[in-house]
């Protein structure tokens, strides 16, 4: 168990930012109280923050495939497959067995079904991603339902018998864990919502750690509104300042955590459109006003970008030194064309192995902010954003 430091306030919210709507004694202003806290993860400490810096390492990112049973459904249902357990596997075996794959991809995030199941060949999934040195990773939410009292917004559920699973999850190989949660702009967002938001995301993160699995914590700013970005970085310095306010409280361990936030854009409706350069400049100002740099890695998610606007993106945000490993975690953004080469048919397996190597490549430069975006298909520049989308 080891002491830290009180965080600094460039890095916690403001008293105005995260107390508002709290009633405070009139002696709170006058007179500061001190605050300590405690850092712990248990036994699993060093091997937690040996397991995020594995994964934040140069020039690899995670690929996100614990799409849903009823998410992975749809996907099937695009290139007119049943959604049937085979064909989940016989896809799932496809992604974790690409050749090479490893040396842009240090983490893959899995579906439960995905983690206890074998490849069509018989291999346990979790022994193909080890032997091609990938981390398998789990998503323990149990997804968001309404929350009450709110603006129509939503609240993620999982919390129940979380330890329980974590260990069994470790048990099965699993190193890393995925919570996701949402807010909304267009809904407020309320701060109720945010504070479920980030008091949901801390408990996870620290039951996870105290099992030894590395939190990815991803309050998911929804791309859904005709709001601008200085709108969407407004929101996004509030959720991130009562987030890290809140791990501070649950003695989450800094160092033994990833994040997964959404790029700080205009709002998919909004009529104007933001460069790479801008979204960069927008994203890393955030980043600096909120994330510690004991954080070893930021691995954003795509949420609805093309394949290619995903990249020149994140390529632009790596044109200069960072304290932080800034990558991507991407499922829609890296397997899009790859399901569609696919079809569902055998003989199509390796062009479609092929087809998300390329973009695994991609991801790779663009976190070494050396991709160009030359030679890219039309198809990969087909935006994905779908309003309202679960999964």
């Amino acid at each position: 168990m080891a002491s830290a430091a009180l965080l600094k306030s460039s890095f916690l919210p403001r008293r105005s930012e995260w107390l508002a709507g709290h009633s405070l004694r009139p002696s709170s202003y006058s007179q500061p109280a001190a605050i300590t806290f405690t850092v712990r993860a248990g036994a699993y400490s060093d091997e937690l923050v040996k397991t995020a810096k594995s994964i934040a390492s140069p020039g690899r990112g995670i690929l996100a495939m614990d799409e849903s049973n009823a998410t992975c459904g749809k996907r099937l249902a695009s290139i007119g497959l049943e959604n049937t357990e085979a064909n989940r596997q016989a896809y799932r075996t496809l992604l974790v067995s690409v050749p090479g794959l490893g040396q842009y991809i240090s983490g893959a995030i899995l579906f439960e079904e995905t983690l206890y199941q074998s490849t069509v060949d018989g291999k346990k999934m979790v022994d193909v991603l080890v032997e091609q040195n990938i981390t398998p990773g789990i998503k323990v939410d149990k997804g968001l339902v309404p929350l009450a009292g709110s603006n129509d917004e939503s609240w993620c559920q999982g919390l129940d018998s979380l330890a329980s699973r974590c260990a069994a999850y470790y048990q099965q190989g699993a190193r890393f864990a995925k919570w996701r949660t949402v807010v909304s702009i267009p809904n407020g967002p309320s701060a109720l919502a945010v504070k479920e938001a980030a008091w949901g995301l801390a408990r996870y993160a620290s039951i996870a750690q105290d099992n030894g699995l590395v939190p990815i914590v991803e309050p998911e700013i929804l791309l859904d509104g005709e709001h601008g970005i200085d709108r969407t970085f407004e929101v996004a310095l509030k959720v991130w300042a009562e987030v890290f306010f809140y791990l501070a409280e649950n003695n989450v361990m800094f160092k033994g955590i990833l994040l997964k936030p959404s790029m700080v854009t205009p709002g998919a409706e909004c009529k104007e459109k933001a460069t790479p350069e801008q979204v960069a400049e927008y994203t890393l100002k955030l980043l600096q006003r909120r994330i510690p740099p004991a954080v070893p890695g930021i691995m954003f998610l795509s949420g609805g970008q093309s394949e290619v606007e995903a990249t020149l993106n994140l390529n632009a945000m790596n044109q200069g030194a960072n304290p932080w490993h800034v990558s991507f975690s991407y499922a829609r953004a890296l397997q899009n064309t790859c399901l569609k080469t696919w079809g569902g048919r055998p003989e199509n397996v390796k062009a479609a192995q092929e087809a998300l190597l390329v973009r695994a490549k991609a991801n790779s430069l663009a976190q070494l902010g050396k991709y160009t975006g030359e030679g890219e298909s039309e198809e990969s520049k087909e935006g994905m954003f779908v309003k309202g989308y679960t999964y």
